[in-house]
């Protein structure tokens, strides 16, 4: 059978089953049982329903696997009778112990953004494309704008869903013991990604790029590709470039010849800069006056200080829902574009 008979009975079908979801039923036969989907989102899930479904398996077992996990967090942690971000002992224990666990939810949640805009994302328009399906969608009863709007919408809508499912979950495993987790860093070692609002927005942005991406290449093998290098391009970007830009730094300042930083940062807070500083507040680098005659040197220009910049845990909500808006609204300029190119251009 030839490709295009078959983009052909794909295209019948579709439109048939869209529009007999508006025919009457004969007089006399029984009502038909109302299902769920019916029409064109019935066809666009029929489309995709073995990904869609494997998504939703996914995020019953994750979810699961995170509450059971939590069980034993809380049981260690109500053992030992400490609050989380106690002693060292503590945490040499907790890492000892949890360290291989969290670092394999970290990385299945951070990697989760990319893989759904690699296998669904990107196939999304690039599959219709290269099977001619999507012309012969477009030029049945079914407009092109429903059709645009059906075959984004509810694929979107079941990854966000099931994102959120999952970010949630484990936000509330990582939540009791964060300070404890990859030592208290939430922001460069996985728990900004993954966690919160963060996961939901990059799992939309990627996905919206992958659409995008298919679109322009018109094949799935090269859209996926070209996904997923764009992908890990994103992800550089974003971390050594966006996320610590995303709050203000605050500081505290310490005698230079004191014990360091530790017993002046609030719990939970994340070390990012040091430097030192006159009795005035004038920074220097940390490295002014190092080797040498380094006493002289401090006297001379007056230094007296060191200066440690930090982000506060308290900060992580906000930080977190400024990017994930960010993200929101790159992504609805990505479907806003490739709206206007399907309704521009011949597909």
């Amino acid at each position: 059978m030839s490709r295009n008979s078959t983009a052909g009975r794909a295209g019948t079908t579709t439109a048939a089953a869209a529009a007999a979801d508006s025919a009457p039923a004969p007089a006399g036969t029984p009502a038909p049982r109302r299902a769920l989907l019916r029409g064109l989102p019935w066809v666009v899930w029929r489309r995709h329903r073995t990904l869609l479904r494997i998504g939703l398996l996914v995020t019953l077992a994750g979810c699961a696997l995170f509450a059971y996990q939590r069980i034993g967090v809380l049981d260690f942690l109500h053992g030992k009778g400490s609050a989380p971000g106690g002693d060292g002992r503590l945490l040499d224990e907790f890492q000892s112990r949890f360290t291989p666990m969290f670092n394999r939810d970290l990385q299945f949640m951070e990697s989760l953004p990319l893989l759904v805009g690699v296998f669904l994302g990107a196939p999304l328009i690039a599959g219709e494309r290269e099977h001619n399906t999507i012309r012969l969608v477009t030029t049945q009863s079914v407009s092109r704008g429903r059709w645009i709007a059906v075959a984004f919408g509810l694929p979107l809508a079941v990854a966000a869903v099931c994102t959120a499912l999952l970010s949630a979950a484990f936000t509330w495993l990582w939540s009791p013991a964060h300070n404890l987790v990859v030592g208290g860093d939430w922001l460069q070692s996985g728990p900004f990604d993954a966690t919160g609002p963060v996961p939901v927005a990059k799992t939309l942005f990627l996905a919206a790029c992958g659409i995008a991406l298919g679109l322009l290449t018109k094949r799935v093998v090269p859209a996926m590709a070209a996904t997923a290098v764009f992908g890990f391009v994103f992800s550089v970007v974003w971390s050594e470039q966006v996320r610590d830009r995303l709050g203000t730094l605050r500081s505290v300042s310490y005698p230079y010849d004191g014990d360091g930083p530790h017993p002046y940062l609030p719990l939970g807070s994340v070390r990012i800069d040091d430097w030192v500083s006159t009795a005035d507040g004038k920074l220097y680098g940390f490295g002014t006056c190092v080797g040498g005659d380094s006493e002289a040197c401090r006297a001379r220009l007056g230094i007296v200080n060191r200066v440690t910049q930090y982000f506060d845990f308290g900060q992580l909500p906000g930080m977190q829902w400024l990017g994930a808006g960010i993200l929101l609204a790159l992504t609805a300029a990505v479907l806003a574009l490739v709206v206007w190119r399907t309704h521009r251009r011949p597909l």
